[in-house]
């Protein structure tokens, strides 16, 4: 008889928790996976997956007006927001019968069911009210959007969980936040022609990211009709009619809107999992706290992605999910390296950014030197489209080194994936500029910038 029911016990079926569950089970392992809601996780179903689709839907207005100045004339658009929200819905809904397809070729047990770990080895299913036990557990729950519960009316509000699947397109909303979620469902609706206002206690959008590349994204949504305020919160939501709501501002401004977005942040899925009492040490934000092999503070349970709030990315949750599988399960102990992750901002225009911004890498004592071009591109010159190009590498003065690289503009979320490359290989600024460029295109200004717009003095030897 077998010690335990599994050799791998799965809770939670997102992007990392089903990676690691097919390559255990490709392994020879008996694994069993737990999700309570569907298959897929936040990332493919109310996620990264749904929202660069209706990105692609938003980007189609600023297409046609783009296509005048080629001599296309497009004067027959018309948008319907059932037809996008239900084939954005079918095709999410495809891809989790994908992961369930994959999960059974390699011989994992789905369980349709809320866990609840009960010890180190031991988790119970609440629907079917029984326990099973497993040599390891791992936790790949992820993490849920949060509402500002003291705010007086919070509840008439939605959250990007709610807002892929509304009854209808409104005519206004009012989104709550700065960050990524924010910015891009701002970029969604008003390419979609929805009035949309921006309202961020900070003093500017994006915060984390690049100053130049904050002020450049916030200025040319701004410059496409989006309303941002800053330096303020929303203190009230009250009901209006025809489901109207009005909001109120710290600083007094009152919006009437349709609707109202909280895009304020995510919180850890740990809540009332059992995981305290099973000896799991928590982080003041209710994460799991682990190692960098992913163990928890219980040697027989782990936990990657989101519900660790190291680096909250699907590709990261992923990356993880094969370090342990190769740790735990092929005996070659790999820790993931977290530095100099690119990552992207589905906005108007798009980020991507990888490595040290100016501003973390003076932090961290490096005398920089600092290369920046702002262009309009080519495509854009005869469409008469005002949007424009900012690319910003960070190079160490001393050593050379390319320490970042930040690009705002069309297409950088697909340059910056090649650009990462770079800087996690260490390459300089001297081996970057000995590459040929690739004309013409936009990619080729980032082994085109000479000289820098900022010198600092070298560090001494």
């Amino acid at each position: 008889m077998p010690q335990y029911d599994y050799d791998l016990f799965v809770i939670g079926a997102g992007s990392g928790g089903v990676r690691a569950a097919r390559l255990a089970g490709r392994a020879g392992a008996k694994v069993a996976i737990a999700e309570q809601v569907q298959i897929g996780g936040t990332c493919v179903l109310r996620g990264c997956v749904p929202k660069k689709l209706f990105v692609y839907a938003s980007e189609f207005s600023q297409h046609f007006r783009d296509a005048k100045g080629f001599g296309w004339t497009v004067d027959w658009a018309r948008f319907d927001w059932p037809t996008l929200r239900d084939a954005v819905q079918n095709e999410v809904n495809r891809l989790s019968g994908l992961y369930e397809t994959n999960l059974a070729a390699t011989g994992v047990e789905m369980i349709d069911d809320r866990v609840v770990v009960v010890d180190p080895h031991t988790v119970r299913l609440t629907r079917e009210g029984r326990s099973v036990t497993a040599e390891r557990i791992l936790v790949a729950t992820g993490g849920h959007t949060t509402r500002p519960t003291s705010i007086k009316g919070q509840d008439l509000g939605i959250t990007s969980t709610e807002a892929f699947v509304l009854e209808e397109l409104p005519s206004s909303i009012v989104i709550a936040g700065g960050g990524y979620i924010a910015v891009e469902f701002a970029t969604i609706f008003s390419g979609l022609g929805v009035d949309t206002t921006i309202v961020y206690r900070g003093e500017r959008i994006l915060r984390g990211f690049d100053h130049e590349v904050r002020a450049h994204v916030q200025a040319d949504l701004q410059r496409t009709g989006v309303k941002i305020v800053c330096g303020s919160t929303i203190e009230e939501v009250t009901s209006l009619s025809e489901g109207r709501k009005l909001v109120t501002l710290s600083n007094s401004m009152k919006l009437e809107t349709d609707h109202v977005m909280w895009a304020i942040g995510r919180e850890p899925n740990t809540a009332n999992m059992g995981l305290e009492a099973a000896g799991v040490r928590l982080t003041e934000r209710g994460a799991i706290a682990v190692d960098e092999y992913s163990r928890s503070s219980v040697p027989s349970i782990w936990a990657i992605g989101d519900v660790t709030d190291r680096v909250n990315l699907t590709p990261v949750a992923i990356r993880e999910a094969v370090a342990f599988i190769e740790t735990e399960f092929h005996g070659r102990p790999t820790a993931f390296d977290h530095a100099d992750i690119a990552s992207a901002v589905f906005s108007r225009p798009p980020v991507g950014s990888v490595g040290l911004t100016e501003e973390q890498a003076r932090a961290k004592g490096h005398k920089l030197k600092v290369f920046r071009t702002n262009f309009r591109p080519m495509k854009h010159v005869i469409a008469h489209n005002d949007q424009r190009v900012l690319m910003k590498m960070i190079v160490d003065a001393k050593t050379d080194l390319v320490l970042g690289v930040h690009i705002a503009g069309v297409d950088s979320p697909e340059q910056i994936q090649l650009a990462a490359i770079a800087v996690k290989a260490g390459l300089t600024k001297a081996q970057w500029d000995l590459t040929c460029a690739v004309h013409p295109t936009g990619a080729e200004e980032l082994v085109l910038m000479g000289e820098p717009v900022s010198h600092d003095n070298e560090a001494p030897a």
